[in-house]
């Protein structure tokens, strides 16, 4: 009988989906994380890979709200004090407690982390002054002035094992130290094609869904539909726009969509009077001139751009934050399209016959950045604005962007904090070892970084964001950086998967569920 059952039992279990068993989940991603160190570089693939693994004192939900992680509660004791609770009996992934001085010691290591960063982690950390350990369970963060934004901040700094304090980046990309808390372990990273990672069964919250998760990377746009078409993947990000209907109209897949808080920009170099790839007549850079940042603004036609090359997945920009987010400016309007107004403003700053212009952009980083390059250089062609157009992969492009051997670039930039400041600090602050770290066109304004530095320290909300409103007026009047639009995120997912997306863009397969 015994052996007749456990016959039963396997031909049972022979028969029934191997879905049922599979805990593993396969990704398809879209860009490659460049670095294991989650407090290296402020770009987006690294930041969700990071989530991944570790956890912040406070998270950001798939709205950016903030909410409570490895800190249950906070209080303000005054307006340079913040006390923070912390959550009790929290492993590390190496099995030790997690105590108040982890966060001490992470936040220290925060500007160790940021030597030959291209964007760092320390304009996040630079308002705190002192972190205490007050008792295993309490930490005290000081701040040299009021920061209402602390909390927002915070969300952006991963917490690692106190003795994991000065390791450095380079032994983290060899998989060392690669040390959280996070719903998930480490387990391997091969760049630029794929990282494993394995369901930490010790997590303070519910535990993930799989054992096993694999992201692999497809820079390629049609190789990662042809991916998931073909069933070797389970979830795709950045679905191709010319490919949505066609996913959207698949019954074996699920497509999901969110409005994005990834806004697409121009930056353009502003303080060399000789610039290697902007030349007037005179040899001299005319992109130091604002009535030429403003016609070169008239001559984009982002709806165009939006409508035909984006297949209506984004939404025109004129500011730095979409409609709804805290900060946004009602009375700051999209460019309106007017090429005749660029051709006059162009031939008022002395170039009534244009000038040399290379423009230069990733191809391989964003949904269609190569597409939309192309077409922003010829709107600028139609000006008199004698443009070329080079797009280079990511791994290439954003190095030498800074190192700043190009004129005029295209980027993009999410609201990490999920309001204004997080986008105005790094791209338009004045450049600086703690400031502006992704200021790549050296834009500089006192009345700009006083007013935006203000903002950071007024505790009323209504009064901040008023000052914020100020601050990206001035950068926005300024042409400081040039809107484009803000990118629409999207996912395709194996029917009976289902992922809620997020404003901020991140693939995080802990919210990834079966049905």
């Amino acid at each position: 009988m015994k052996i007749l059952a456990t016959a039963a039992l396997a031909l049972s279990t022979a028969i029934l989906p191997a879905s049922v068993f599979a805990r593993d989940l396969t990704v398809g991603l879209s860009a490659s994380t460049t670095s294991m160190d989650p407090q290296f570089y402020v770009v987006g693939p690294n930041s969700a890979m990071a989530r991944n693994v570790f956890d912040g004192l406070v998270n950001q939900d798939a709205r950016q709200q903030i909410q409570p992680a490895l800190a249950e509660s906070w209080d303000r004791i005054d307006d340079t004090t913040w006390e923070f609770k912390l959550r009790a009996n929290v492993k590390f992934h190496d099995g030790s407690d997690f105590t108040a001085e982890d966060v001490a010691a992470s936040i220290k290591r925060v500007p160790l982390a940021a030597t030959n960063s291209p964007s760092s982690f320390t304009p996040y950390v630079k308002a705190i002054t002192a972190v205490e350990a007050v008792d295993p369970l309490t930490v005290r963060i000081k701040t040299d002035g009021p920061t209402p934004l602390l909390l927002n901040n915070l969300s952006r700094i991963a917490i690692l094992p106190a003795e994991q304090g000065e390791t450095p980046t380079e032994e983290m990309n060899k998989g060392n130290g690669v040390i959280g808390t996070g719903p998930f372990k480490f387990v391997s990273w091969t760049p630029d094609d794929n990282i494993v990672l394995a369901r930490n069964d010790d997590y303070w919250g519910e535990k993930a869904a799989w054992d096993k998760v694999t992201f692999r990377i497809f820079k390629n746009s049609s190789a990662r539909v042809a991916a998931i078409l073909s069933g070797d993947v389970d979830l795709i990000e950045n679905i191709p726009t010319a490919d949505t209907r066609r996913l959207e109209g698949t019954p074996s897949l699920n497509v999901v969509k969110a409005t994005g808080n990834r806004l697409m920009y121009l930056h353009m170099d502003q303080d060399r009077e000789e610039s290697p790839f902007a030349k007037g007549p005179d040899g001299r850079n005319p992109l130091v001139k604002k009535e030429v940042r403003r016609a070169l603004s008239l001559s984009l036609n982002r709806e165009a751009i939006v409508d035909r090359i984006m297949d209506g997945q984004g939404t025109p920009a004129g500011q730095v934050v979409p409609e709804g987010y805290f900060g946004y400016d009602d009375a700051l309007k999209v460019e309106a399209y007017d090429p005749e107004a660029a051709k006059k403003l162009l031939a008022d700053a002395g170039y009534p016959n244009g000038f040399d212009l290379t423009f230069h952009a990733s191809n391989d980083r964003y949904p269609n950045d190569s597409k939309v390059a192309q077409a922003v250089g010829q709107f600028f062609s139609r000006i008199g604005v004698n443009t070329a157009v080079e797009t280079l992969p990511g791994s290439v492009y954003f190095s030498r962007a800074s190192a700043r051997e190009f004129s005029f670039i295209m980027g993009g930039a999410a609201v990490e904090t999920g309001e204004p400041s997080g986008v105005l600090g790094p791209l338009l602050e004045t450049y600086g070892p703690n400031a502006g770290q992704g200021n790549r066109g050296r834009y500089s304004n006192p009345e700009f970084d006083a007013t935006l530095d203000k903002a950071r320290k007024t505790l009323d909300d209504g009064e901040r964001e008023t000052l914020l409103k100020k601050a990206t007026e001035i950068a926005m009047d300024d042409l400081g950086i040039i809107p484009l639009f803000f990118l629409n995120y999207t996912w395709a997912a194996k029917q009976g998967l289902s992922y809620e997306g997020r404003s901020d863009g991140y693939t995080l397969p802990y919210y990834v569920t079966a049905q």
